[in-house]
C-alpha cells in the first residue's frame, strides 16, 4: 500500500518541484521511502510513496523493465495475491526480474498481454504504466475499487494520484462541482467526484494518455461478471463448502505479509467470520482491534470480545467518546476527501491510529460482504418488496415494518418512505427504484437540507438519475437478477467506492499508514458468488445466509444469530455535548457563508434547533449537521472556489 503518482506533459516539462510537491502531500500513505522517474525529454514522470509491507529490501518503486525490446516503467498502490505462481510462470517464459515484490508481476504481465494483464491480476490496487516506446501512459484500478484513482487535465498535461489533495498540490484549480455535491456519493457515478475538472478512474477500468488525448476503457464490471454468471444448481451443503473454501483462500492469501497482520473486529458475522478463519492459518494469535462507544444501542464491544475469546486473539479495544469524535472530525474529513453524515470516519480513522501505534501495517477487514451477500436492511427491503411472496402470519407491509424496527439507522422508520419520490428513468430503465437510491432522491428534495437549492438546481438541470444511468450502461444484461441483487449491483458500483471503502477504509486507514485488505471484495469469490441464487443470500428473511452456515462453526452463537447492523457511531447532539457543540460553532457561525451553495439562514436555524434538542429525529439532524460540517471543512483546507 502507497501513493502514486503520474504527470505527464506532450511537449513539455514535468519538474522537480510538481512531483515533489504531490509526493509531500501523500507522504502519510508511503512514510517509508520515496522513489520518482523521469523519461529520457523529461516529458512524463512517476513517482512512489512507499509503505513497505512485502519484499522490505528490493521493493522500492518505480520499477522498470529489464526485458529486452521492452521500455516501461510503473508504480503501483496495493498488493497483488498470489503473485508468486505468475512469477515462476513470467520467469519460465524468459522474463527478468528485479526484486522480489508483487507489483513486479503486473509489469510483466503488460509486457506479454498489454491491458489484457489487467484482468490477470487479483487484488486490491490502483497503478501508472508508462510505455516509452508508445509514448503512452496507462493507468488501471482494481476491480470494485479498493483502491483510489485521480485524475485532472490541467494545462494540456494529465496529472493523476492516489488523493485528490495530490492534484491540487501540483496546481490544478481547487473548485466546487456544484453537480457533483447535488448528487452526493450514490448519484454521481463513480467517476465525478465534488472537485470540478477532477475525475475518479471508475473501478474496473483502465485509462490511456497520449498526444492523441484521454480515453478511459472498462475491463470488468460487477454487472456483466453478474449477467453472464451461469447459476449453480448445487444443493445447500454444496454452497456452503464452495462459501468456505472460497472465502477461506480469500483470507489465506491475505495474510501474507512480511509484516505482521492484525484484524479489525466489529462484533458483526463478517469480520467474525474474517477473524476465525484468519485466527485458524496464522502461526500464533493474531491482534484483533474493536471501537466500542458508551451507548449499548451502537456499541458491540461486547460481541467482539467473546469473538476474540473464542479465536484466541490479542484484543485491544478503543472506547471514544463525543469529544474524541470532536476532536478529530475535521482531520477524518481532510483525509476522507468528501462529506460525511455520521462520525462513524472519524471512528475508524481513530482506530487506525491505534492499529499503526501498536506497531501493525496491514489489517483485515470485513468490508463488502454486505454488498456480495445481500446484507444491508435496504436489500432486504427490496427483497421483501419485490422478490419474495409474504410469509404466512405476517403481512408485507408487517414484514417491512419489522425490518425497519430492526435497523438502527432508520429509528424505526422505513428506509425508503412510501411516497418517496422515484425517478422515472430509473423505473424505465431497471423496472423499480432500489430502496437505498429512493433515499437518496428523497434527501436532494427542497428543504431536505440547508442548501441554497435555486443556485444547485440551475447548475444541475435534468435528470438526478442521467449521469448513473449514463455510466452503468444497458440494465438490460441484468434482467435475469433478482430485484434485491439489482438494487446491490448499483450500490456496488456507486455507494461503495465513492463512501463506504473511501471513509470507512483506504482513506481513514491510509492517513496513518494502514493498509487494509478485503477478504470479501476477492475477484474470485465475487465470481462464485455470482453464480450462487439469491435465495441462498437471503433465506426465510435472515441476510448472508449462507456466509453464517459457512463460518457457523468459527463463530459464538450470538454472533451466528445476530442481525446486520450498519456500524455507525451514535448521533451527534449539540444540545449536551459542548465538544461537538463548539466545533460546529467554529465551523458553521460565519464560515458557511464562504461555501457558495449553503444557505446560510438555513443553516443558522438548524444550529438553533440542534442547541434546543428540538431539531426532530437525533439520526436525521445528525446526517444534517455534519454533511454541512464537513463541506465547510473540505472548503476551508481545499481553498475551494465555486
Amino acid at each position: 500500500m502507497c501513493g502514486i503518482v503520474a504527470i505527464v506533459s506532450p511537449g513539455g516539462e514535468v519538474s522537480d518541484r510538481a512531483l515533489n510537491q504531490a509526493l509531500d502531500s501523500l507522504h502519510h500513505r508511503g512514510p517509508d521511502g520515496r522513489g520518482a522517474w523521469w523519461s529520457p525529454p523529461r516529458d512524463a514522470a512517476l513517482g512512489h510513496a512507499r509503505l513497505s509491507i512485502i519484499d522490505l529490501e528490493t521493493g522500492a518503486q518505480p520499477i522498470s523493465s529489464l526485458c529486452p525490446g521492452f521500455n516501461m516503467h510503473i508504480t503501483v498502490n496495493g498488493e497483488f495475491y498470489g503473485f508468486e505462481a505468475q512469477r515462476r510462470e513470467l520467469k519460465r517464459l524468459g522474463h527478468r526480474f528485479s526484486t522480489r515484490s508483487d507489483s513486479e508481476v503486473a509489469l510483466h504481465l503488460f509486457e506479454d498481454h498489454g491491458v489484457g494483464a489487467f484482468r490477470q491480476l487479483r487484488g486490491e490496487f490502483a497503478l501508472a504504466l508508462w510505455d516509452e516506446a508508445k509514448r503512452r501512459l496507462f493507468a488501471a484500478r482494481d476491480r470494485l475499487g479498493v483502491k483510489p484513482l485521480y485524475y485532472a487535465i490541467h494545462r494540456s498535461a494529465l496529472y493523476l494520484a492516489s488523493e485528490v489533495k495530490a492534484l491540487f498540490a501540483v496546481g490544478v484549480p481547487p473548485r466546487w462541482d456544484l453537480r457533483g455535491v447535488y448528487l452526493g456519493a450514490g448519484l454521481r457515478g463513480a467517476s465525478r467526484t465534488l472537485f470540478e475538472g477532477v475525475s475518479a478512474l471508475p473501478p474496473g477500468c483502465y485509462l490511456e494518455f497520449d498526444e492523441r488525448g484521454l480515453r478511459v476503457n472498462r475491463y470488468w464490471d460487477a454487472l456483466d461478471e453478474a449477467g453472464e454468471a451461469a447459476t449453480l444448481e448445487l444443493a445447500e451443503g454444496e454452497l456452503v463448502e464452495r462459501m468456505r473454501a472460497e472465502l477461506d483462500e480469500s483470507v489465506r492469501l491475505r495474510l501474507r505479509a512480511d509484516v505482521p497482520v492484525a484484524c479489525y473486529l466489529s462484533g458483526g458475522l463478517d469480520s467474525c467470520a474474517v477473524l476465525g478463519l484468519a485466527s485458524r492459518q496464522a502461526s500464533g494469535p493474531l491482534r484483533s482491534f474493536t471501537v466500542r462507544f458508551s451507548d449499548s444501542n451502537y456499541d458491540e464491544g461486547e460481541a467482539a470480545a467473546k469473538m476474540a475469546a473464542h479465536a484466541g486473539s490479542d484484543h485491544h479495544e478503543l472506547l471514544l467518546s463525543q469529544d474524541d469524535l470532536a476532536s478529530h472530525f475535521v482531520d477524518s474529513v481532510y483525509h476522507a476527501e468528501t462529506h460525511v453524515t455520521n462520525a462513524h470516519g472519524v471512528a475508524k480513522h481513530l482506530l487506525s491510529r491505534a492499529v499503526r501505534d501498536a506497531g501493525y501495517k496491514v489489517v483485515l477487514t470485513g468490508e463488502g460482504a454486505d454488498e456480495a451477500l445481500l446484507g444491508y436492511p435496504h436489500f432486504r427491503q427490496d427483497w421483501l418488496q419485490y422478490d419474495v411472496p409474504s410469509r404466512p402470519g405476517l403481512s408485507r407491509d408487517e414484514q417491512l415494518q419489522h425490518l425497519a424496527s430492526e435497523n438502527r439507522a432508520s429509528h424505526g422508520r422505513l428506509l425508503a418512505p412510501e411516497k418517496a419520490v422515484g425517478s422515472a428513468a430509473m423505473e424505465a430503465a431497471l423496472g423499480f427504484v432500489p430502496a437505498w437510491l429512493q433515499v437518496q432522491l428523497e434527501s436532494r428534495q427542497r428543504g431536505a437540507k440547508p442548501l441554497d437549492y435555486d443556485q444547485l438546481e440551475r447548475a444541475c438541470a435534468g435528470d438526478p438519475v442521467a449521469d448513473l444511468l449514463d455510466e452503468l450502461g444497458p440494465l438490460a444484461r441484468i434482467s435475469g437478477c433478482k430485484v434485491a441483487e439489482k438494487s446491490a449491483l448499483l450500490w456496488a458500483r456507486t455507494m461503495l467506492p465513492n463512501y463506504i471503502l473511501a471513509v470507512l477504509g483506504d482513506r481513514s486507514e491510509m492517513a496513518h499508514s494502514v493498509e487494509g485488505r478485503l477478504p470479501f471484495l476477492d475477484a474470485s469469490l465475487w465470481r462464485f458468488l455470482a453464480g450462487v441464487p439469491a435465495q441462498w443470500k437471503i433465506r426465510d428473511g435472515v441476510e448472508k445466509y449462507l456466509l453464517r452456515e459457512a463460518v457457523r462453526d468459527l463463530v459464538p452463537a450470538e454472533v451466528y444469530q445476530a442481525r446486520k447492523h450498519p456500524f455507525l457511531s451514535p448521533p451527534v447532539d449539540l444540545a449536551s455535548n459542548v465538544a461537538f457543540a463548539e466545533l460546529a460553532g467554529d465551523l458553521l457561525v460565519g464560515a458557511a457563508s464562504a461555501v457558495p451553495f449553503l444557505d446560510p439562514s438555513a443553516v443558522a436555524n438548524m444550529l438553533v434547533a440542534l442547541h434546543s434538542g428540538n431539531a426532530g429525529e437525533p439520526i436525521h439532524s445528525e446526517r444534517n449537521l455534519l454533511y454541512v460540517m464537513s463541506l465547510v471543512v473540505l472548503q476551508q483546507r481545499f481553498g475551494l472556489q465555486a
